[in-house]
């Protein structure tokens, strides 16, 4: 864990004109990983003359802010996946905010209806899909993972992941209990292995000849062509968005939440505004190869642009629970 101040600009603009000059900062804590947000708040600074101090961790932040409660210096936390910003709303470490340009600029189904959480960019849960063994249009919907066809084909990572089990979530959402479950066993059905190892992984058993089929973010893709040993790997698969003709391809976020009493509460508020206006999101999407939260900037390149599920990440928060209630009574990881 470390902290780094990033540099001051001279002069703000005109919005951001009420900020006291004796506060010009606000004080971040991230799971994100340094590279990604970095250039971020540099433009901030150098727009708006207020400081961004970061620190860094892996893990342990909810827990940091629960015991430094209302003497935290924090003022916003930042992190990946619906499931780890519910989990600092329900610790209680944060509180909800709520502005016209948040709202204007981030999709409702994108931000907590409260205000607690907001979403910054949007990973797509697609399918990598071998290019010798599987025919173009052979597999479409997440649905279709539990054909019999499949059996032996498939790799994932564990059920009791975030990644995997917001999108059981959003099955249940979609589809109901009883009816999510029964997917979700089929698709343990179809396993060509015991799930394990990250998305690259899945892949790279796809590529080993393991597998067929895989679920995974999208960004891999690009992170695997750029480096050379995992390269073959993503050129051995095709990348499909699933239930294009239908809801869409589930989508999770990278978001940002208020930290319970932050000291620099307006500097805070600004930065998140910063980051889902337009010159904000072209930043961020282009740093990290994930998707813009806003529909008047363009995603990256690497991959078409695809219809999303927007299906509320609030409501796929609130199943969360159950869907891990599910991986265990299937047995997903067993």
């Amino acid at each position: 864990m470390r902290n780094r101040i990033l540099g001051l600009a001279a002069a703000g603009v005109a919005v951001f004109a009420a900020m006291s000059a004796e506060a010009a900062e606000v004080n971040v804590y991230s799971y994100r990983q340094p590279f990604l947000v970095e250039p971020l708040f540099k433009a901030f600074t150098d727009k708006t003359g207020v400081a961004v101090n970061v620190v860094f961790a892996k893990k342990g932040l909810i827990e940091r802010l629960k015991s430094e409660g209302a003497a935290s210096p924090a003022d916003l936390i930042f992190t990946v996946d619906i499931g780890r910003l519910h989990d600092a709303m329900k610790a209680g470490v944060v509180e909800p905010v709520k502005t016209s340009a948040l709202a204007a600029n981030i999709p409702a189904s994108l931000r907590d209806p409260d205000g607690n959480w907001y979403g910054l960019t949007t990973r797509a849960r697609l399918f990598f899909v071998s290019r010798d063994r599987v025919p173009e249009g052979s597999i479409k919907t997440y649905e279709q993972l539990t054909d019999p066809k499949w059996k032996g084909r498939i790799c994932t990572r564990s059920g009791k992941h975030v990644y995997m089990i917001a999108l059981t979530a959003s099955m249940i959402a979609h589809h109901g209990k009883e009816k999510a479950e029964a997917w979700l066993a089929g698709l343990k059905d179809n396993l060509a292995r015991r799930p394990q190892g990250n998305d690259r992984a899945q892949v790279k058993a796809i590529h080993a000849g393991e597998c067929d089929i895989s679920i995974g973010n999208h960004y891999y893709y690009q992170k695997m062509l750029d480096d050379p040993k995992q390269k073959p790997w993503a050129e051995s698969v095709r990348v499909v968005f699933p239930n294009q003709d239908g809801r869409g391809a589930h989508v999770n976020i990278s978001g940002a939440s208020l930290v319970k009493g932050a000291p620099n509460r307006d500097n805070a508020i600004a930065l998140l505004e910063f980051l889902s206006s337009k010159e904000g999101q072209g930043l961020y999407a282009n740093v990290n190869g994930e998707y813009p939260v806003s529909t008047d900037v363009k995603g990256p390149d690497m991959l078409a642009a695809f219809k999303a599920d927007t299906l509320s990440l609030a409501r796929v928060a609130a199943l969360r629970e159950e869907a891990g209630r599910m991986a265990d009574r299937v047995d997903y990881d067993g």
